[in-house]
């Protein structure tokens, strides 16, 4: 274990912040930093040297792997944690605006709500028919 693996865990082990999956999380995604500066050829680092140009680093390295903006979203908030942890929060920008990251785009975004109206039509009892357009009224799924 290198020394920025080491000083990471150490960090990680006193500051528990979040629920276990998180904590979880976050060790696994900084371990994973961790071995991609090195492999940057940042070799001399502990937690506490952090600067901005290893956030560029990590950064063109996770954007030249083609990574969805939600897994660059997860990884910066890891790093965005790791930077408040050793007294550097301003080093990462807090808006993903300014590092060009961009929206997540979820799998669909067509609306699949019921459609009730001619639905109702059918519905014999009144107050069946009532309880049911109150309901769409105040946003309850039919």
């Amino acid at each position: 274990m290198d020394n920025l693996t080491y000083t990471l865990r150490q960090l990680c082990d006193r500051n528990r912040d979040g629920s276990h999956a998180t904590q979880g999380d976050r060790e696994s995604c900084l371990k994973l930093m961790a071995r991609q500066l090195k492999e940057a050829g940042f070799r001399q680092m502990k937690a506490t040297s952090l600067n901005g140009k290893h956030v560029e680093a990590l950064l063109e390295r996770w954007r030249s792997d083609g990574l969805s903006a939600g897994t660059l979203k997860n990884r910066l908030a890891h790093l965005r944690w790791w930077a408040e942890k050793v007294g550097k929060e301003g080093l990462i920008p807090s808006s993903n605006v300014q590092l060009d990251v961009p929206k997540r785009v979820f799998v669909t975004n067509e609306n699949k709500a019921a459609e009730l109206a001619d639905k109702l039509g059918k519905v014999s009892d009144l107050y069946v028919r009532v309880s049911l357009e109150l309901q769409r009224a105040f946003g309850f799924p039919p």
